[in-house]
C-alpha cells in the first residue's frame, strides 16, 4: 500500500468517525449538543483536525443527512420490493418511512428538518438523496393517473408522510391512530381493493 493510499484511507476513517460521533451525540442529546469542540473531545482529535475535514457543524450535519438518506433509500427499497402489489408497496414504503423518522429523530431532522447546505430536487443533489426520493417515486408512480406528473404526486405523498412524522413526534397527533392516518393517506393515492 502506498503512503498516499494509506493517508486517504486514514482520512476517510477520520471522516467516518466524526460523522458517527455527531450522529450518536445528536441522537443522545439533540443537535444543539453537537459542536466542533464537543466532537473533538468525543473522538479525541483537535478542532483543527475536524476543520480539515468539514467546514463546521453544518457540513457535518450535511454529511449525516447524506448518510441517512442512503440508509432510508435501502430501507424503502427493501420494503417496496418485498411487497406483493401496488397498494402493498405503497403501504410498506409509508410504514418504513414513518417508522424511520420516529425511530431516529435526530437523523431525520438532519435529513429533512434542519437547514443543510445540500441541493434537493436538482440534478446536483447527492446520489443518496436522489435514491431515497427514487424509492418513493417507484412506489407512487404506478398509481399516477394518465397525464399526472409522477414527480409532483410523489412530492405530495412525501409531504404527507413528513407531516405525519413531524406532527406525531411533536405530540400534536396521537400515536395510537397512526395506522388509520396512513391508511387514509394511502387510500387517496390508490383505491381500496387494489392489490
Amino acid at each position: 500500500m502506498t503512503i498516499q493510499t494509506r493517508r486517504e484511507r486514514e482520512r476517510a476513517e477520520r471522516e467516518r468517525l466524526i460523522v458517527t460521533a455527531a450522529r450518536e451525540l445528536a441522537e443522545a442529546e439533540g443537535w444543539d449538543a453537537v459542536t466542533t469542540r464537543r466532537l473533538a473531545a468525543e473522538i479525541e482529535y483537535s478542532q483543527p483536525v475536524l476543520y480539515s475535514h468539514f467546514k463546521g457543524k453544518d457540513a457535518i450535519m450535511a454529511a449525516v443527512a447524506v448518510e441517512g438518506c442512503a440508509e432510508l433509500a435501502a430501507a424503502l427499497r427493501a420494503a417496496r420490493t418485498a411487497a406483493g402489489g401496488t397498494r402493498e408497496a405503497l403501504t410498506a414504503v409509508s410504514e418504513t418511512y414513518t417508522a424511520f423518522g420516529r425511530r431516529r429523530p435526530a437523523l431525520y431532522d438532519a435529513m429533512f428538518t434542519h437547514l443543510v447546505d445540500l441541493p434537493f430536487a436538482t440534478p446536483e443533489a447527492p446520489a443518496a438523496l436522489r435514491e431515497a426520493f427514487g424509492e418513493l417515486l417507484a412506489a407512487v408512480e404506478p398509481v399516477a393517473a394518465p397525464g399526472e406528473d409522477p414527480g409532483h404526486l410523489t412530492e405530495t405523498f412525501w409531504a404527507g408522510l413528513h407531516g405525519l412524522v413531524t406532527l406525531m413526534r411533536s405530540g400534536r397527533l396521537p400515536e395510537h391512530t397512526h395506522e388509520r392516518r396512513l391508511s387514509l393517506l394511502i387510500g387517496h393515492f390508490v383505491p381500496p381493493g387494489t392489490r
